[in-house]
């Protein structure tokens, strides 16, 4: 089981950094990336399959803020995580505003970052080991 993230970073450099640690250190298996506010809403478009879109806040096009308003979930476990170097609590607030799951810091929360993901992969375990209900709906008629 892994989880399907999906990356928008502008910053090769960071975006290759990020990828190998999540993926040597969690469950996550990056999925896709894009530099760009539209790249990124064109795959998430096409694509309801995503367990978690990490977000950098300053694009090559566009606004990773922007991106997080426009971006509709398929399904409401999927979380949308900002990573960047411009987080304050002005930001933060909007982030909850908008929805986000979680705001991290590039320059001092990298640690925190992956402790989130391996949390999510925990939870994910957690939820698809859980034994089925015999009843439909969840309990009994």
């Amino acid at each position: 089981m892994q989880l399907a993230v999906f990356v928008v970073e502008d910053n090769q450099e960071i975006q290759e950094n990020l990828v190998g640690a999540l993926e040597e250190l969690t469950c996550v298996k990056v999925v896709g990336g894009a530099a760009t506010e539209e790249e990124a809403l064109a795959w998430v478009a096409a694509h309801d399959d995503w367990d978690m879109l990490i977000v950098d806040l300053f694009l090559k096009g566009g606004s990773g803020m922007r991106l997080v308003q426009r971006v509709q979930r398929a399904r409401p476990e999927q979380k949308i995580i900002v990573f960047s170097n411009y987080v304050n609590a002005s930001v933060r607030k909007r982030c909850a505003q908008l929805g986000v799951d979680a705001v991290f810091d590039k320059s001092t929360e990298i640690d925190a970052l992956v402790d989130y993901c391996s949390h999510q992969c925990t939870q994910m375990g957690a939820q698809q080991s859980a034994p089925a209900s015999l009843y439909p709906s969840g309990g009994p008629p």
